[in-house]
């Protein structure tokens, strides 16, 4: 179980990173939410892979991986409009 847990915040940190990064400009988000968003976006990405059928392939996942990255992205970006600018 811990195991788990501790899986879950890395991949959602690199997600969430790789998203980060992939927007252009400054994001004014939080690295705790960005790996919040991260994790949060791994799921429902793995679920969309899924149900599109590109879940499980002999090798690395790259469908899987830019649909949880965009799935990231487009959380940060929302994310990051609801906290605002800061002065």
């Amino acid at each position: 179980m811990i195991t788990a847990i501790i899986t879950a915040v890395i991949i959602g940190a690199i997600i969430g990173a790789l998203a980060r990064l992939v927007l252009p400009g400054r994001q004014n988000i939080s690295i705790l939410l960005t790996i919040v968003v991260g994790i949060i976006a791994a799921i429902i990405g793995t679920f969309l892979a899924q149900a599109v059928g590109v879940a499980n392939t002999p090798r690395i996942d790259w469908i899987e991986l830019i649909l949880q990255v965009a799935v990231a992205a487009v959380g940060v970006t929302i994310v990051g409009s609801l906290s605002g600018r800061r002065r």
